[in-house]
């Protein structure tokens, strides 16, 4: 509605300068009233033009140079507008309008510097370009969108505005035009200083997960993609019309379960959430690497948990997922966490991702450890952010014996992050 006041509003006011200096013309007569009026009519008649140009009708698409990058990456945006019109205009703006999910940047490793003012990676992303077209047809805004946080992107408006040389009469439409980014988390380069395994006979721990002991067999099961070739067990096969591979005794020993918490809480730090994300891919490349079987679990406002067997098409679930995910739940991490464990298999080496301490925190990791073999804390946090109840919590777990790994920006600027486990 108050667009189309608007617009009768300018309507009226050039239609009124025109019959104000006909007017003129008429009741003052001569060659210099006449002359004013002729001069001017042109004007009037384009902007009046102008206003009734339908730029509504025009044809907006935008082109990316790639659609899937990795977090921090750039893309090169080209917005193209074609016209069948072509109405001369002096000149013409155009505004992308980013959502939400963009209003953030995410560089490189050297962002983690800013882990204790999070707030700074905080921007108000805006694009505004301006062309003079005249009368070209197609009119092209090119544009970079650099630094593009963890996520998938929904771009779905563009504003374009044009106007007359006096800035007398403006228009603008906005276009509906959906396109998605999808950035990937990154990968770091993570070392295990002791990696951890415990064959089934014994409790004595072993580390040596990157050594393939497969002298022992310890059963049968049905081929499974990542199987080694040599692992076929030909007679099992032709008896059972079937793949079947052997089951050696460290495969079922290097079971291991990497839990990421993706609750939400008052003052969650982002900064550190999106560690934690490249951490948990990371951790999960890295033990997948190491021919061990490796499960996931996310706990936040949905728990979801990917059994994972050297499946590509599982790994691509949990990719897909640790893309899409941000912190939510009304629930802290520990009572969600309790609640899972009894589902959570026995027996597993289990590698906890978080980057808050509550009070219910000690209890559920007290549970958490009669059901894994051996645990590992990873909290990430800025340096300045740990709070002393934070402190008490990580020394109570050193002293029961739990091995915890505190990241700070410290050791989160570099690629190379090393996770001890003993």
């Amino acid at each position: 509605m108050n667009k189309r006041l608007i617009f009768v509003g300018k309507l009226f006011s050039v239609v009124l300068l025109i019959l104000v200096l006909f007017s003129y013309a008429m009741f003052q007569g001569g060659f210099t009233s006449w002359f004013l009026f002729f001069g001017f009519l042109p004007i009037f008649l384009y902007h009046l033009g102008l206003l009734l140009y339908p730029i509504h009708k025009w044809q907006v698409t935008r082109h990316f140079s790639r659609n899937v990058i990795r977090t921090g990456d750039h893309v090169d945006v080209t917005v193209k507008v074609k016209r069948t019109m072509p109405y001369p205009l002096y000149f013409c703006i155009c505004e992308e309008i980013f959502p939400d999910t963009l209003q953030r940047t995410k560089g490189s490793y050297e962002s983690y510097r800013y882990l204790n003012e999070p707030d700074r990676m905080q921007v108000n992303r805006s694009i505004k370009k301006i062309v003079f077209p005249g009368f070209h047809r197609e009119i092209n805004f090119p544009y970079v969108l650099q630094q593009v946080p963890r996520g998938e992107h929904q771009l779905q408006y563009i504003r374009i505005r044009v106007g007359d040389v006096f800035g007398f009469v403006k228009k603008e439409h906005t276009f509906q035009v959906k396109d998605q980014v999808v950035a990937f988390p990154d990968n770091r380069n993570v070392h295990m200083n002791d990696t951890f395994s415990s064959f089934e006979q014994g409790s004595i721990s072993s580390h040596a997960l990157n050594l393939n002991n497969t002298n022992i067999v310890s059963g049968v099961r049905e081929y499974e993609p990542g199987d080694k070739f040599s692992w076929i067990d030909w007679k099992q096969t032709a008896k059972k019309n079937n793949v079947i591979t052997k089951e050696f005794e460290q495969e079922k020993s290097t079971n291991t379960l990497v839990v990421l918490d993706a609750c939400d809480y008052q003052g969650i730090n982002r900064l550190a959430f999106e560690a934690s994300i490249e951490l948990t891919v990371s951790l999960l490349e890295y033990v997948r690497r190491q021919a061990s079987q490796v499960s996931f679990l996310s706990v936040g406002g949905k728990t979801v948990f990917f059994p994972m067997h050297h499946d590509p098409i599982k790994s691509d679930s949990i990719r897909k997922h640790l893309t899409r995910i941000q912190p939510a739940g009304p629930q802290p991490f520990s009572k969600k966490m309790q609640e899972e464990l009894p589902k959570v298999p026995k027996g597993s080496n289990m590698i906890m991702v978080t980057n808050h301490f509550d009070d219910g925190f000690m209890e559920m990791i007290q549970k958490a450890r009669q059901q894994a073999k051996q645990l590992v804390v990873l909290f990430i946090q800025g340096s300045a952010l740990i709070s002393d109840r934070e402190n008490q919590i990580i020394q109570q777990l050193r002293l029961t014996g739990i091995v915890i790994n505190v990241l700070t920006e410290k050791q989160l600027i570099h690629n190379a992050t090393e996770v001890s486990v003993s």
